[in-house]
């Protein structure tokens, strides 16, 4: 298990985030250690692809077909305004990012007043194993395409708080998150 805790909120962390938010690319886990680390803390789980989908009320790969990468962005991006403030004014949740959601700054400033983001980082093959067989990830149809895609974003990543060794099975990622000290101290329910 490795962590790594960056900038944002430092070693000692807020006091109370209103939201921890799961950033990394398609595959890494978001979603599955997401419900792991809110049943731990009692939180609810906020899948925010899942949130854009009943905000547009049609799939995400629809979104894409039919307004494009950059609509689907704009969608993206009005979602994750909606949940920050609902964090900011409710209680606190976990919440599961779209794998290209950190790779936009207004995303990142956006999140930075509201929690600490978590990086779940795996090598790009492994995200590509994981990912195949039935995907309905309309940015991994192509290998090329995603490893490319993969590589461009790992800077924007690097942007997190943490980072998180996510090619293990999501029992260790989770107890990687739990052990980056001021995450642990979170305290479960409202």
């Amino acid at each position: 298990m490795t962590a790594r805790v960056a900038g944002g909120p430092g070693s000692s962390g807020p006091a109370r985030p209103a939201a921890v938010f799961l950033t990394g690319f398609m595959g890494c886990g978001k979603t599955t250690v997401g419900r792991a680390l809110a049943a731990r803390l009692e939180w609810p789980l906020v899948d925010l692809d899942e949130a854009i989908e009943r905000m547009a009320g049609r799939a995400i790969a629809e979104i894409f077909e039919r307004f494009g990468e950059s609509g689907f962005r704009d969608l993206e991006h009005r979602a994750l305004e909606r949940q920050a403030a609902r964090c900011r004014t409710s209680r606190p949740a976990v919440v599961a990012l779209g794998g290209g959601t950190y790779a936009y700054a207004r995303n990142r400033r956006l999140l930075r007043g509201v929690g600490p983001t978590v990086w779940l980082d795996a090598p790009a093959e492994t995200l590509w194993q994981r990912v195949q067989g039935g995907s309905r990830r309309p940015l991994a149809r192509d290998r090329d395409a995603f490893l490319r895609l993969h590589a461009s974003r790992r800077a924007s990543y690097a942007k997190a708080d943490c980072q998180v060794d996510a090619s293990q099975p999501p029992e260790g990622v989770l107890a990687g998150i739990l052990g980056i000290r001021w995450l642990g101290g979170l305290t479960r329910g409202a």
